[in-house]
């Protein structure tokens, strides 16, 4: 019986990478909205929304959210 050494599946090395990426993005755009400023309620509603709906939260956030914050420079 002939065995093969470099039989390699690379779905769970994607689903991995796929993890990981996702959980970076969270991470980022969570600690992006707590360390800005923002117009009355809109850190609050962002933080729910990254926290609740993840990826989409997250990517929303990346594009919307942060011309929302406050300059304050």
């Amino acid at each position: 019986m002939e065995t093969r050494i470099n039989d390699m599946s690379y779905g769970p090395l994607l689903w991995q990478i796929a993890l990981f990426l996702t959980i970076g993005l969270t991470i980022y755009a969570f600690v992006d909205v707590l360390r800005n400023a923002f117009r009355k309620n809109n850190k609050l509603i962002w933080i729910l929304v990254v926290l609740f709906i993840p990826v989409l939260g997250s990517i929303l956030y990346l594009f919307i959210g942060r011309k929302q914050r406050l300059m304050l420079y």
